[in-house]
């Protein structure tokens, strides 16, 4: 969806209101609890999601089908925001946001509380599903992750097999050098940066802990000073970003990237790869075969550095679902919510890691398991304090701008170089955390 700036300025201003708490109703505390009588379930629920694609397919109505054998007093409306971020912000100035929602990335986790009913208790939670601890405060969670992803490179093997490659860049030097054997020996871009629609560009942030191998990375930023610095995770993330950019190896102009487009780029071999997490691999996939290619030449593939000699990826929640704390229809949202997460098959229908607990590696991460990739889930222990540093530096490590900057200053369309942008952010991060205490 296009965005004037006018709309773009607008929806900044609302967002911060939003996100500060003002306009939003205080917390009602109720909890959205499991309803124990489906049959005494009902209402008419709005369920947010940013998966446009499987509206317009008809996926989520025949999941919706499903869920009514189980609750047929209950009817399920989907809304799909193109901008789902963006526009989510502007509604949540007021209390009509849905009543199942994603929880944005960019709201801190002390917020969560103004937005969104408890679930339930972290310990009786976490006992079911994995990554809760990354929407747990004060012992009560507000979001349950459908699913987890790894994080990589989503690559067309063919593309790569065609420039010579044949085994996964162990350094961040030898990646480049991939990329630049793909231009200069196929017609494929090498890497696209999905830089206008922006989300894609946060997914960086999740390689955090891969570099060093460190379920701790993260946390670690509330105590670390200067995390652009050499030897840090975001030093090695961000260097590698800007390197391939600098040296021409994405798309000539990312202002006019699209990444509905991409997919079938990737999938017929005129893009290369792209950094993203693992749940992109099946729509990848898809789009391959709706272009009558191989689905099987899009691979996966981790950051490229090893400790001891391995690689590894980072095990994350995607987006969280929550309910909202204003909702008239909490057991009918929560009623959707267990459901689609433990009941639907959506986890397994497209290739990825179900959050509940103890469900096997699907098929599409079968060459992290050939090869012994090691998979590690990035610890949240210090998660609100790292988000009020990041809040307070205005740097937003989990928001899209601060890279798109990184991209223009890359590719000569802002001022300045890697070291005097990484310099700023240092001083930023710094500052804030100084000020906070930290």
């Amino acid at each position: 969806m296009r965005r004037s700036w006018l709309a773009l300025v607008a929806a900044t201003m609302v967002a911060v209101t939003a996100c500060s708490g003002q306009g939003a109703s205080k917390e009602s505390g109720e909890i959205a609890a499991p309803p124990s009588d489906p049959a005494k379930v009902s209402g008419d629920i709005t369920v947010l999601t940013n998966r446009t694609d499987q509206i317009a397919d008809g996926t989520l109505k025949k999941y919706a089908a499903e869920f009514n054998k189980a609750y047929p007093g209950v009817k399920v409306k989907f809304e799909g925001l193109t901008d789902y971020e963006g526009e989510t912000k502007i509604r949540m100035n007021t209390d009509k946001y849905g009543d199942v929602l994603l929880i944005p990335n960019s709201l801190s986790i002390k917020q969560y509380p103004t937005f969104f009913a408890p679930l339930g208790k972290a310990a009786e939670l976490s006992a079911k599903f994995d990554y809760t601890d990354h929407a747990t405060l004060d012992d009560q969670v507000y979001g349950l992750a459908n699913i987890g992803v790894a994080n990589g490179f989503v690559y067309n093997k063919a593309v790569w097999a065609a420039a010579g490659i044949t085994k996964w860049p162990a350094t961040p030097e030898e990646f480049v050098a991939d990329l630049a054997a793909i231009k200069a020996k196929t017609k494929a871009v090498p890497y696209y940066t999905n830089y206008k629609d922006g989300w894609p560009l946060t997914n960086w942030t999740n390689a955090i802990g891969s570099p060093a191998c460190n379920p701790d990375a993260y946390d670690s930023l509330s105590t670390t000073a200067k995390p652009w610095s050499q030897g840090s995770d975001l030093y090695a993330i961000d260097k590698l970003l800007y390197t391939v950019v600098d040296q021409k190896l994405s798309e000539p102009d990312p202002t006019t990237t699209n990444w509905e487009d991409s997919k079938a780029q990737i999938g017929t071999g005129k893009v290369a790869s792209m950094w993203l997490g693992s749940w992109a691999i099946s729509q990848m996939r898809a789009a391959a075969t709706a272009a009558h290619k191989n689905p099987d030449d899009i691979g996966f593939m981790p950051f490229p550095a090893q400790k001891d000699g391995k690689f590894c990826s980072v095990l994350r929640p995607d987006y969280q679902y929550a309910v909202n704390v204003h909702s008239d229809k909490k057991a009918a949202a929560r009623a959707w919510l267990d459901w689609y997460i433990t009941k639907s098959g959506s986890a397994a229908s497209e290739g990825s890691i179900s959050s509940v607990k103890g469900t096997p590696l699907p098929d599409t991460l079968k060459a992290f398991a050939d090869n012994d990739v090691t998979m590690i889930q990035q610890h949240q222990k210090n998660l609100a304090k790292v988000n009020a540093i990041d809040k307070a530096s205005e740097v937003g490590i989990t928001a899209q701008d601060y890279r798109q900057k990184l991209v223009d200053v890359a590719r000569g369309a802002a001022k300045g170089g890697m070291d005097s942008y990484f310099g700023q952010l240092n001083g930023k991060w710094a500052e804030a955390q100084q000020t906070l205490g930290g």
